[in-house]
């Protein structure tokens, strides 16, 4: 399509209108009574819903995405407490999650001020407002963990802390719904005015309330803080800003409340958040917006007219979240095509192996196609989070293992890297080089902290591994699909209701070998479409033994028959050691290698070493033995556990250290001697002492 930059606002709101009266043609009727926009405090929800197809799901049926009546999603999520992952690979990270990270987290949000600038806005604290203007979103985003560990199953005390906070948050609510702590008393003239819109993240804040909000009443029941939340936007958000004669612009600055607002209609079934979160989409043109600034916000134009991935790493994530969440909802063809091609420019041009984002420390941002650094990379936690949100929502428009390929290489790497494996100190940036002597002069050479004055990561990842189960299955008119692998049994039903479980045991990720009992209540046909792993080769599945053919790497393997209680499936990923060569344009990587072992990226860490080799020197060898030349070891004393790969490799004799900045080039090869390397799961780099990291690394042929 030609751009859309002069689609005028009158044009957007008729197509919009056009857009809406079909998305509700499409869907089934749903008659939603919620009750007022703000309901007194625990004040219990109402809900009447009438559904021509059957009823709509209740509160503790929906999963981290509600799209059970979204017409153009062809995967609808099961709920987070339909899947109990059992003891393996992600079962000690997510103990550890609930058992330290979360609380661990609530004391560092107690010990930073973050309870007290809400406490100190009803006389219940004298402290002054601490942290930035964002800081609210800390708690959100903690609440939002907490309702996702909750669906896993009751902790009493963690919830009464929660109700608690929830409590205290909502008591500074004012009469006209504006609920944020930064701008009060003083700050209250420059509430929304085009300069905060663009930098001050006030729907930001509301939009982390709002998903926050909507986590915890899908595990409690407890409608308290969305109450609130829809307050914000029916009383003052909506009446005031908008398309209207007597409204101001809007824009999101930071987008977050774009998906938010489209969940909160899944949650309530009131249109007018659609229809908010497509006007901010398009972009407002009353807002004057400096060209630099569109682009590090991604937002304030049709998003629509984007061609490419830039800017802020996370704003931009964000926002293809809640682009495509608009198109599950409208079916609109010009943002599936926009968002086809911004995937093609992140998975061609702009992700690291690890399925981490963001190039650029300056700017948190993307750089140029691919500007790829190791050392320099940001690759903020967060955007890594972001990068598997938006697969998530990709996948269930379109069914395609593509992009739950990228899901899987960002949760096991990208994401897993970022809190630390006794999950109290967390990995703001995530860079693929790293060197302690030089890193931070005034944090010193951990890249682990317990807390960041800007503690957008930790909350993030805490909410991320609360809500896993919710991302291991989906279920489609045709039966059920299958995206990760772990120890787990699913205890759900297919879309005509009949009940299912599923059971996995496997010892993936360092084996590949999976076994799959499903037990309908009774015979049933339907199919289960099972993901074949895109670094799978030679994949091979079969049912009660007999082999199924057709499995394709990075594809669904359907499989359609007459299932009957019991029957077996069992998939064998044969998993080898290999190298990966990036692009040649990714010039930080030339005549470099990098080594992975199914889903998992491996890095080097000085301290593991012999003779104390320094990773600048040494060499991977590669031979004609495709891969023969790594030896495996699975270590359950390090690491809590990992496969350990070893190499008989190469350093070289002079370390490079010792040579001159520059020198003539020679034909005679630099000299090497035997090295014996020894490599870990990216994910699990530095839970030690601070120690040289490296995941490229130069080699040598033999």
């Amino acid at each position: 399509m030609g751009s859309d930059h002069d689609v005028s606002r009158r044009r957007f709101l008729s197509t919009a209108v056009t857009s809406t009266a079909a998305s509700l043609l499409a869907r089934p009727a749903l008659s939603f009574a919620f009750g007022e926009p703000a309901l007194g405090l625990g004040k219990a929800v109402s809900f009447e819903t009438e559904v021509a197809a059957g009823s709509i799901s209740p509160w503790q049926d929906q999963g981290v995405l509600n799209l059970a009546n979204s017409p153009y999603a062809k995967l609808h999520t099961v709920p987070v407490r339909a899947v109990t992952i059992e003891e393996g690979f992600w079962s000690k990270r997510r103990k550890t999650n609930i058992e330290s990270s979360i609380p661990s987290m609530r004391v560092e949000l107690e010990d930073h001020g973050r309870m007290d600038n809400f406490r100190r806005l009803v006389g219940k604290s004298s402290a002054p407002q601490k942290g930035p203007y964002y800081s609210d979103s800390d708690i959100y985003k903690w609440t939002e963990a907490v309702g996702w560990a909750l669906q896993s199953g009751d902790r009493p005390e963690l919830r009464s802390v929660t109700d608690s906070m929830i409590r205290e948050v909502v008591a500074i609510q004012e009469p006209n719904g504006y609920l944020n702590t930064y701008y009060q008393n003083d700050r209250v003239p420059l509430r929304m005015q085009p300069h905060e819109q663009e930098v001050g993240h006030e729907m930001y804040c509301l939009g982390h309330m709002l998903q926050g909000a909507i986590a915890y009443y899908r595990a409690t029941g407890d409608p308290t803080l969305m109450n609130a939340g829809m307050k914000f936007l029916d009383n003052f958000v909506i009446p005031n800003y908008g398309p209207g004669a007597n409204q101001k612009p809007i824009i999101s600055g930071h987008p977050e409340i774009e998906m938010s607002l489209i969940e909160l209609y899944r949650t309530t079934g009131k249109h007018q958040y659609v229809d908010l979160a497509g006007y901010i989409l398009h972009g407002d043109e009353r807002a004057t917006l400096q060209p630099r600034a569109i682009v590090y916000m991604f937002c304030g134009i049709p998003f629509t007219t984007r061609t490419k991935l830039e800017g802020h790493a996370v704003r931009a994530m964000y926002a293809c979240c809640g682009a495509t969440d608009y198109y599950l909802e409208t079916g609109d063809p010009a943002y599936w095509k926009t968002l086809n091609v911004l995937w093609e420019d992140l998975s061609k041009r702009q992700m690291y192996i690890t399925g981490g984002v963001g190039a650029r420390a300056q700017g948190e941002a993307f750089g140029e196609p691919y500007e790829l650094p190791n050392a320099q990379a940001y690759g903020e936690s967060c955007a890594a989070i972001g990068n598997m949100m938006w697969n998530w929502r990709m996948l269930a428009a379109s069914g395609e293992a593509r992009f739950t390929d990228v899901i899987e290489r960002a949760l096991y790497n990208g994401i897993n890297s970022g809190m630390s494996l006794d999950g109290t100190t967390y990995c703001y940036r995530n860079p693929l080089a790293f060197d302690p002597a030089g890193y931070d002069q005034f944090r010193g050479p951990n890249i682990r902290n317990p807390w960041y004055d800007t503690t957008c990561c930790p909350p993030n990842l805490e909410r991320t591994f609360g809500s896993l189960p919710g991302y291991f299955y989906s279920t489609s008119k045709d039966g059920m699909y299958v995206h990760l692998y772990d120890n787990s049994v699913l205890d759900w039903h297919l879309e005509d209701g009949t009940p299912l479980k599923i059971q996995q045991k496997t010892n993936y990720p360092w084996g590949g070998d999976v076994k799959l009992t499903l037990n309908p209540a009774q015979a049933k046909d339907f199919t289960f479409y099972v993901r074949i792993p895109g670094w799978s080769a030679n994949a091979r599945v079969a049912v009660n033994g007999r082999t199924v053919e057709g499995a394709q790497a990075g594809q669904y393997l359907p499989i359609q028959r007459h299932w009957k209680p019991g029957d077996v499936v069992t998939l064998s990923f044969p998993i080898t050691t290999q190298l990966v060569a990036a692009n040649p344009r990714v010039s930080e990587d030339t005549a470099r290698v990098a080594v992975s072992r199914g889903p998992m990226i491996y890095c080097m860490e000085g301290l593991d070493q012999e003779n104390g080799t320094a990773l600048s020197d040494v060499l991977i060898r590669i031979s004609a033995q495709e891969g023969k030349e790594f030896q495996n070891e699975y270590d359950a004393k390090l690491l809590e556990g990992v496969v350990v790969v070893h190499h008989n490799g190469a350093a070289h004799e002079t370390s490079s250290a010792d040579e001159g900045l520059y020198t003539p080039v020679s034909s005679t090869p630099q000299k090497s001697r035997p090295a014996k390397l020894t490599m870990i799961p990216y994910y699990a780099w530095a839970n030690r002492q601070p120690t040289t990291m490296q995941v490229w690394s130069r080699y040598i042929r033999s």
